[in-house]
């Protein structure tokens, strides 16, 4: 195994962690890995934009009171207020980076840029590039991080786990390169921005989802992980069972869009007095029960209404790739269905993104800060990226002295586990998360997921120790695990209460909510 020593170590190349790059380049030498599957990543496909009090309508109380109403009183008031209030400034940032932001036509309008409205938000306070402002983002900033000379990119490697130390301390991780090779980064601080955990799911609204292998390496140190039942379905993403998974923008409801069930009736109207504007975990299961009450495997958003010159003005991308797949939206409803879309928990950590792990901080979906509470409100997860990446930077800038302990071994064999067996060992955890840890749990569908997951753990375990290193193997082992520990802490959550619903407990408990909060030695508690 090669051997090379960092400053800071970036593990993911999605907003946060680019964000993060190039606040901190400026006082410290910075690597950052990015493998080429983040270019399909989170990031990249956040359609709506970002939210944030920009207009002179909006307010700072207002975007915190409806921050905390889609959290379903599990938010973290303090950081709440400390995300929203520093929202203006990080996009001020992102403007002087050359951001392309749509402006707003309107020469009466109160805020040069365009600001749309999306579910749970009671005021326009969306700012995007068209309907696809993850991607102009994400390559705004790589530009500026490849012309950086403190930070090295580099493509060519994998993180497969976090390298500890007797002490208790993160420095660094191990990686697989291209050819195969273990190399070992060595570093005075790390840093996850990995993403969420999606990919425990079939249906997701990203081609490469993260499976949480992020969280799971953090856990392994012995960081502390907090709600991670609440997984958010993203109400629509587009249904095609033959193609590629493609979100459906959250703006397209804010710009009128209605949902209609099989007959073409509408059915959020009878559900919630915001109809199509309630928060997702709301239209989420309320498209879910028409699913099932109809007997049918979609619905359908309506935008026709709005007129082709709105439809193209507002959503370009959406109705050109929809047009690649044969559907002329402004002629035909959309077909959506929910899909995994974010995770609202994550490895715990405080508002400079440090995890309970001394040496390894954690920013973006990876980490759970108390923002999203038991719903994440729609756009604000860009914001959150943005917020505290940069509050992590400023806590790094002056370097820590650097760790002497004896570093941890780790085992490993040269065994390979054929790719097959992981592929299908992979598919019968999405194929039980999917059928009994979704949008709707049950008491026995939750019991029975954690028998066939604890199973297929059992029969990997044994194999993992002697197996040679290798990226899909790694991930599947952190996933199953990961896995487990999220239905641990739904089984343990005895309240419906957000993205967490299971009819069997169908009200909130009477005690104050508390966020869950999990090790992974608990697993063996179970």
């Amino acid at each position: 195994m090669d051997d090379s020593t960092h400053d800071v170590l970036i593990i993911g190349g999605g907003v946060a962690g680019l964000v993060l790059a190039l606040e901190l380049a400026d006082h410290r030498r910075v690597t950052l890995l990015r493998p080429s599957s983040d270019d399909q990543g989170a990031s990249r496909w956040a359609q709506g934009g970002i939210a944030a009090v920009l207009s002179p309508a909006d307010d700072i109380e207002a975007h915190v009171a409806d921050t905390l109403v889609a959290g379903d009183g599990l938010c973290d008031e303090r950081t709440v207020r400390f995300t929203v209030e520093h929202g203006p400034e990080a996009i001020t940032w992102l403007l002087s980076l050359g951001v392309p932001f749509t402006p707003d036509p309107d020469p009466d309008a109160g805020y040069p840029y365009h600001l749309t409205r999306e579910g749970g938000h009671g005021a326009r306070r969306i700012i995007h590039v068209d309907d696809a402002t993850g991607r102009a983002v994400v390559e705004t900033l790589i530009r500026h991080v490849e012309a950086h000379p403190a930070i090295t990119l580099r493509s060519d490697l994998t993180a497969l786990t976090l390298i500890g130390d007797i002490n208790g301390h993160c420095r660094g991780a191990r990686c697989l390169d291209e050819t195969g090779g273990l190399q070992a980064l060595l570093a005075a601080d790390t840093v996850l921005a990995t993403g969420g955990a999606s990919g425990l799911y079939r249906h997701t609204t990203s081609p490469h989802p993260a499976s949480g292998e992020g969280m799971l390496m953090a856990a392994e140190l012995g960081a502390e992980l907090m709600n991670l039942e609440f997984q958010q379905f993203h109400p629509t993403c587009l249904f095609d069972p033959d193609g590629p998974p493609f979100l459906i923008s959250e703006a397209v409801r804010g710009e009128g869009g209605l949902l209609l069930n099989a007959h073409g009736e509408r059915f959020m109207p009878a559900i919630d007095s915001r109809a199509e504007l309630a928060p997702r975990d709301i239209v989420a299961r309320a498209i879910d029960a028409e699913m099932q009450r109809t007997g049918t495997d979609h619905v359908l958003l309506d935008i026709r209404h709005l007129g082709d010159a709105a439809i193209r003005h507002h959503f370009p991308t959406i109705q050109a790739h929809c047009a690649s797949r044969g559907l002329d939206i402004t002629r035909a409803p959309i077909p959506v269905v929910p899909a995994a879309h974010y995770s609202c928990g994550g490895v715990a950590t405080d508002l400079t993104g440090a995890t309970t792990v001394p040496g390894l901080h954690a920013v973006g979906e990876v980490a759970c800060t108390g923002l999203h509470g038991a719903n994440r409100m729609a756009s604000n997860s860009l914001l959150e990226c943005l917020v505290f990446a940069r509050s992590c930077a400023a806590d790094l800038r002056t370097p820590r002295p650097a760790a002497t302990a004896a570093l941890l071994p780790w085992p490993h064999g040269a065994t390979r586990l054929p790719q097959e067996e992981i592929a299908r060992l992979g598919a019968a955890m999405r194929q039980v998360m999917s059928a009994r840890v979704a949008i709707v749990r049950y008491d026995e569908g939750l019991d029975e997921a954690a028998t066939t997951l604890a199973r297929l753990s059992d029969d990997l375990a044994p194999r993992i120790a002697s197996a040679a290193p290798d990226v899909a193997l790694t991930s599947l082992w952190q996933a199953l695990r990961l896995a487990r520990l999220t239905v641990a802490c739904a089984r343990a959550r005895r309240e419906s209460r957000g993205l967490h619903h299971n009819p069997d407990c169908p009200h909130h408990g009477d005690a104050v909510p508390r966020p869950s909060r999990i090790h992974l030695g608990d697993l063996g508690r179970e």
